[in-house]
């Protein structure tokens, strides 16, 4: 997307929403122009933790998708036997939202950071490995028998075969999880925390009655999920070069 259509888009939901504050016109629906006021008033006086606080839990959450899912998806991508053993436990828990599983967790695992990158985990988790088993089984076989015959044994075909064909479906899945991920994140932080987006957006809106800083704990949550968002995109440029070839 260029950076023209970007600002367009933005300065028309800007429009609306300014529109629709006046429709209103109740405290409940401020305008963008007092939420940002408020909002830079509030990154001095705290907002900026929690933003750090929510974002340290979404990264470190990728980060372990990744590093666990990615080499599994590949495993079960090359050996049939172990993806027929594991495939149907997959097809079981991946269509069940994971939110669900959030008061076992907190059960198990207790209050603090552990339970609320856990949950965030277990649904990029699953978009991970599901989309790099599935890449990694729709490899042409032809390519990996020229691979082969020019000597290269099993790291060597992880390493330049189905290394760089999941790269694509990593990033795909996270670009595909980035809004659940941030969903969830607000859900989770609503319970035994004083630090995080979700925490601070539930508070000024449904004990303070703050409804411009409420605002902008959102907006802050929202420039989290799009950075998160245009992040991937240019993660993709730079490690999947060969996507954007004309």
């Amino acid at each position: 997307m260029k950076k023209r259509e970007l600002l367009l888009g933005i300065l028309g939901l800007m429009v609306i929403w300014q529109v629709a504050a006046w429709l209103v016109n109740n405290s409940i629906l401020p305008g963008p122009i007092e939420v940002a006021a408020v909002f830079f008033a509030e990154v001095k006086l705290g907002l900026a933790l929690h933003f750090v606080a929510s974002m340290s839990r979404v990264l470190l959450s990728v980060a372990l998708a990744i590093v666990i899912a990615a080499p599994l998806g590949l495993l079960l991508g090359q050996s049939e036997r172990l993806n027929r053993i594991i495939s149907p436990m997959i097809y079981v828990l991946y269509p069940i939202p994971k939110i669900v599983f959030l008061p076992i967790i907190l059960l198990l695992l207790g209050v603090g950071d552990i339970p609320k990158v856990f949950i965030i985990f277990l649904i990029l988790f699953f978009q991970i490995l599901v989309l790099v088993r599935d890449s990694a089984l729709n490899i042409e076989p032809k390519l990996l028998l020229s691979v082969r015959s020019l000597g290269a044994g099993r790291r060597a075909l992880y390493r330049y075969v189905y290394l760089p064909s999941s790269l694509p479906a990593i990033l795909t899945a996270l670009r595909q999880s980035v809004g659940t991920a941030v969903a969830v994140l607000y859900i989770a932080e609503l319970f035994a925390t004083q630090r995080g987006l979700g925490y601070y957006i539930y508070l000024n809106g449904n004990t303070l009655f703050n409804y411009p800083a409420m605002y902008a704990g959102i907006v802050a949550m929202s420039l989290l999920g799009l950075g998160m968002y245009f992040t991937v995109d240019w993660l993709e440029k730079r490690v999947c070069p060969w996507r954007y070839l004309s």
